[in-house]
C-alpha cells in the first residue's frame, strides 16, 4: 500500500478523535451522546489506526510536514515499521478501552460523560502524534498535550483529596520528565546543525540521526532520555506517581495509562537510543539491565502485598514496565558485544511482551471497573465468589490472569521465554564476568515471573473464586453488551498472541531490521518458535493445545468406559466445607503474608494489634513504598523550606530589593574583572 497514503490516514485518524473530543462538549451531561455516539465512533477510529499501523510496517517509510505561518517553522511526521508497530498496539488495545467505555461512563463518575469523552480522545489523539512526530517540537507538543489530557482524567473525582494528591504527584512527575527531554532535545538539535546554519533545521529528528554527536553529549542526551522516558513508563525509581494515578482515574483511563501510555515511553526510548543516538554501550546496557531487574522484583513483591484491586495492577505493571527495561538492557548488551543475533532475540522479546500487556493488562482494569461498578468495593477483603454472579467477566479475567501469570499457551509465557532464552546464551559474551552477571539476571527474571504468577492467583482467586465476603455482593451481575464486546476482543487478542507467536514475530522482524541490521530467527509456521536453532530450544503453543485436548479427551473416554456414564453426586470432602462465615477463607492479607516477610526490607509496614479487651478486635496495617515515603518525602520537605526561605526573601521591602539589586551588580562586576 502506499506509504504515503497510510501516513494520510494516519494523520485523519488524529483529527477525527480531535473532533469528537469537541463533539462530545456541545452536550456534555448527555450519557446517550458519548456511550452511543462519541466512543463507538473513537473505536471505529482506534481500529483503522491499527490497520494502517499494521500495514505501515510492511511499507517503506513515509514522510510529511506541515509549515506554521510565514516563520518557516515546520512541523513534521513520520511513519516507519517502527512507529506502524506502535500504532498498531495503540489501536487494537484502545478499541477494546473504548467499546468499553461506551457502556462503562455514565452520570456519578465525579465529572459529565461528555467531559470525560473529549479528555479520552484527546489522549488517544496525542499519544498517536507522539508515536508520529519526526521533530522535536511536534514531539514535545504531543506529548504535553498527552501529559495534560491524562492529567485531567485522573482528576475525574477531584472531589476527594487522594485524587487531587495523586494528580498533583503524576503532573509534577511529568513536568520533570518533560524538562529532562527538553534539554536532551536541545542538546541534540544544537549539536545536529552548525551555529551558521538555520537552527531550526537541528529540530528535525532527521538532522538528529545523520549527526555526529561528540561522546559528551551523546552521553548526556542518553541520561536525559533514560530519565524523561523512565519517568513515565515507570522505571524504578522514578515510578511513584504510578501506584497513586491509576488507581484514582476511572478504569478505562486506568487502562488507556497502564496499557498504552506506558508503551510510548518506550517507544521513545527506543527511537531516542537506536535510531537517534545510536547507542552501543555496555554501560548503558548494564544499568538498564540492573535497574529493570531490580525494579521488577521489588514492583512484583509490592502487588504481592497489596489489598486495592488497582494498586495491585499499577503495581504489576511497574513490574512489567522493568521486565521490558531488562529486555532492552540485554540488547545493548548484545549489541556493544558485537552479537547482533542475540540483540535481536532480547529486542523481539521486548517487543512481544510490551504488545501482549498492552491487550491483557488493558482487560484485567476494565474488569476491576467492572467488579467496581457491580459491586461498589475496590478492597479484595470485601470480594469473593463473584465467578456465579459475573460468569462473562470472570472468564474473561481468567484468561488474562492466566496470560500475566506467564503460562504456556498465553503470549506472557512466549515473552518470558524468549527473554529467558536470551539470557542463557550468555557464555557467548566476552568476558567470563559479565557473563555471570548476565546469568544472574536469568535468575532473578524466574523469580519475578513467580512472583508475577503468585500475585495473579491472588487476584484472581480472592475476588472471583470461593464465596462472597460481603452481604451487598450477592447482587453483582455482568455488565452491558458494549463492555462484553470490549473484554471479549481483549481477551481473544492476548490468547491469539500466544496461539500464533510466529506470525507477531515475522511483525516484530521487519520492526528489528531498520534499528539493529538484523532480525530474529523464526521458526516454521505461524505457531513454532525456534529463535536460536530447531535442536537448542524450540516451542509450538499450538501443537501443545491439540495435545492437551488429545488427553483431556482421551481422560473422559477412559472414565466413562470405566465408571460408565451415569453422573454421581456425593457430599463434598469435609475438609473442602467451609461452614460457618465466609471469612473463614484465606484473604488478601493472608496470601500475602509470606511475600511481606520474605521482602521485608522492601515495605514500610505499620501495624495495628487490636486489642483483646475490644469486643470485636481490628488488626490494621498499612504498607508504604518507602521510597515515597523516606525518599521522595525527603525531597519534598527540602523544596518546601526552599520555598520558604525564598518567601521570607521576597517580604524585604523596598529596601531589601535595592540591597539585593546591588549585592548583584557587584557580584557581576567582580567576576568580569577576573
Amino acid at each position: 500500500m502506499n506509504p504515503a497514503l497510510l501516513l494520510a490516514v494516519e494523520l485523519g485518524a488524529v483529527v477525527v478523535w480531535l473532533l469528537l473530543g469537541l463533539a462530545a462538549l456541545v452536550r456534555p451531561h448527555c450519557t446517550r451522546c458519548s456511550a452511543h455516539g462519541v466512543f463507538p465512533a473513537g473505536a471505529v477510529v482506534c481500529g483503522i489506526v491499527a490497520v494502517a499501523g499494521l500495514l505501515a510496517v510492511f511499507a517503506p517509510p513515509a514522510e510529511a510536514s506541515l509549515g506554521l505561518g510565514a516563520s518557516g517553522f515546520v512541523l513534521r511526521w513520520r511513519l516507519d515499521s517502527l512507529s506502524g508497530f506502535f500504532l498498531l498496539l495503540i489501536g487494537a488495545s484502545s478499541l477494546g478501552s473504548s467499546v468499553f467505555a461506551s457502556g462503562y461512563f455514565r452520570d456519578g463518575e465525579g465529572a459529565p460523560p461528555g467531559q470525560i469523552a473529549c479528555l479520552y480522545h484527546v489522549f488517544l489523539a496525542a499519544m498517536a502524534l507522539v508515536v508520529l512526530a519526526a521533530d522535536a517540537f511536534g514531539f514535545l507538543l504531543a506529548w504535553e498535550l498527552m501529559a495534560v489530557a491524562s492529567y485531567l482524567l485522573v482528576l475525574t473525582r477531584d472531589d476527594m483529596p487522594e485524587v487531587r494528591d495523586a494528580g498533583f504527584l503524576y503532573l509534577l512527575m511529568a513536568h520533570l520528565g518533560g524538562l529532562c527531554l527538553l534539554l536532551m532535545f536541545t542538546l541534540l538539535g544544537h549539536a545536529a546543525v552548525p551555529q551558521s546554519q538555520d537552527w531550526l533545521q537541528g529540530l528535525s529528528f532527521d538532522a538528529m540521526r545523520h549527526a555526529a554527536l561528540p561522546p559528551w553529549v551523546a552521553a548526556a542526551a542518553m541520561l536525559l532520555a533514560v530519565l524523561g522516558f523512565g519517568a513515565k513508563a515507570g522505571l524504578v525509581p522514578l515510578h511513584a506517581w504510578l501506584p497513586e494515578a491509576h488507581p484514582a482515574a476511572p478504569s478505562p483511563v486506568s487502562a488507556l495509562m497502564s496499557a498504552v501510555m506506558l508503551k510510548t515511553a518506550m517507544y521513545a526510548l527506543l527511537r531516542t537510543s537506536l535510531d537517534l543516538l545510536h547507542v552501543d554501550s555496555m554501560a548503558w546496557g548494564l544499568l538498564l539491565l540492573a535497574l529493570g531487574l531490580a525494579g521488577a522484583l521489588g514492583a512484583a513483591a509490592h502487588a504481592a502485598v497489596q489489598d486495592d484491586m488497582k494498586r495491585l495492577l499499577a503495581y504489576s505493571s511497574i513490574e512489567n514496565m522493568g521486565l521490558a527495561f531488562a529486555a532492552f538492557g540485554l540488547t545493548l548488551v548484545f549489541r556493544a558485544a558485537g552479537l547482533p543475533a542475540l540483540a535481536a532475540l532480547a529486542l523481539a522479546a521486548m517487543l512481544f511482551h510490551l504488545l501482549h500487556h498492552a491487550m491483557v493488562k488493558n482487560l484485567l482494569f476494565l474488569a476491576t471497573g467492572s467488579v467496581m461498578h457491580a459491586t461498589s468495593q475496590r478492597s479484595l477483603g470485601r470480594l469473593g465468589g463473584l465467578l456465579q454472579r459475573m460468569p462473562w467477566v470472570g472468564w474473561t479475567t481468567l484468561a488474562a490472569t492466566l496470560a500475566m501469570a506467564g503460562l504456556p499457551l498465553f503470549g506472557g509465557f512466549v515473552a518470558e521465554w524468549l527473554l529467558l532464552q536470551a539470557f542463557v546464551q550468555s557464555p557467548a559474551l566476552p568476558q567470563a564476568l559479565l557473563g555471570m552477571l548476565v546469568a544472574l539476571g536469568a535468575a532473578l527474571l524466574v523469580l519475578v515471573a513467580a512472583l508475577a504468577a503468585y500475585v495473579m492467583v491472588k487476584f484472581y482467586g480472592v475476588i472471583f473464586l470461593g464465596r462472597a465476603r460481603e452481604p451487598g455482593l450477592q447482587a453483582a451481575h455482568d455488565p452491558g453488551w458494549a463492555q462484553r464486546a470490549g473484554l471479549l476482543w481483549l481477551a481473544v487478542a492476548g490468547v491469539a498472541t500466544g496461539l500464533f507467536p510466529g506470525l507477531v514475530l515475522r511483525l516484530i522482524r521487519l520492526v528489528e531490521l531498520p534499528l539493529l541490521g538484523s532480525a530474529v530467527a523464526t521458526g516454521p509456521g505461524w505457531s513454532r518458535l525456534a529463535p536460536i536453532s530447531a535442536q537448542r530450544a524450540s516451542f509450538d503453543p499450538l501443537a501443545l493445545v491439540l495435545l492437551g485436548l488429545a488427553l483431556a479427551a482421551a481422560g473422559v473416554l477412559a472414565a466413562h468406559s470405566w465408571r460408565g456414564a451415569r453422573i454421581r453426586r456425593s457430599p463434598s470432602w469435609a475438609c473442602g466445607e467451609l461452614p460457618g462465615s465466609p471469612r473463614m477463607q484465606d484473604s488478601a492479607e493472608g496470601f500475602g503474608q509470606p511475600v511481606r516477610r520474605l521482602f521485608a526490607p522492601l515495605f514500610d509496614l505499620h501495624v495495628q494489634a487490636p486489642d483483646p479487651q475490644q469486643a470485636r478486635p481490628v488488626y490494621r496495617e498499612s504498607i508504604a513504598d518507602p521510597l515515597r515515603s523516606r525518599a521522595y518525602a525527603a525531597v519534598a520537605r527540602g523544596v518546601l523550606g526552599a520555598a520558604r526561605l525564598l518567601g521570607r526573601v521576597q517580604g524585604v521591602g523596598m529596601a531589601g530589593y535595592l540591597i539585593y539589586t546591588f549585592g548583584t551588580l557587584l557580584l557581576l562586576l567582580i567576576v568580569v574583572l577576573r
